[in-house]
């Protein structure tokens, strides 16, 4: 599976899933912070113990607790990276599916490509930086290294 895609200097560096049964599993683990926290204030207050602070506090942190773990299960599963070069700064913005980050706007101008070596060394994964003497960008997909160098090529070839 080809992990990225340039077109009119853009380019989407798109996650490769995670086992379905991990995502299943992370999911399911999202959804029970968030529930059964709710659904343990509801019994309790029902059954006479009465509303107390405590569990406004502990509904927040598990909340929390639950949209990071959401967040983590979106980006294993429909995880992109969306980098538009322009001639003197870089756009970046990371998808999560559901919902996207802020753009992030970097000045840069004549861009270096290169590729870091990500994960364990007997994956051959990296993942991508754009640098220049002023700033640097590094993507957090990562790829096979073969596929990085076959981007990194397509890159240099399209500067501006």
């Amino acid at each position: 599976m080809q992990q990225y895609n340039f077109t009119n200097n853009i380019l989407n560096l798109k996650v490769k899933k995670s086992p379905f049964l991990v995502r299943t599993v992370m999911f399911l683990l999202a959804f029970s912070f968030f529930v059964f926290p709710v659904l343990g204030v509801i019994f309790s207050i029902t059954s006479g113990s009465g509303l107390h602070f405590g569990y406004f506090i502990a509904i927040g942190i598990f909340s929390l607790i639950g949209f990071y773990t959401l967040r983590v299960s979106l980006w294993n599963t429909y995880g992109e990276e969306t980098i538009q070069i322009l001639e003197n700064k870089i756009i970046y913005e990371a998808n999560y599916g559901w919902f996207k980050d802020g753009k992030k706007e970097t000045l840069i101008s004549n861009p270096d490509y290169f590729s870091v070596q990500a994960g364990y060394e007997e994956d051959n994964e990296s993942v991508l930086v754009i640098a220049s003497e002023e700033s640097k960008i590094e993507s957090v997909v990562k790829m096979p290294t073969i596929q990085m160098e076959e981007l990194i090529v397509i890159l240099q070839k399209n500067k501006f």
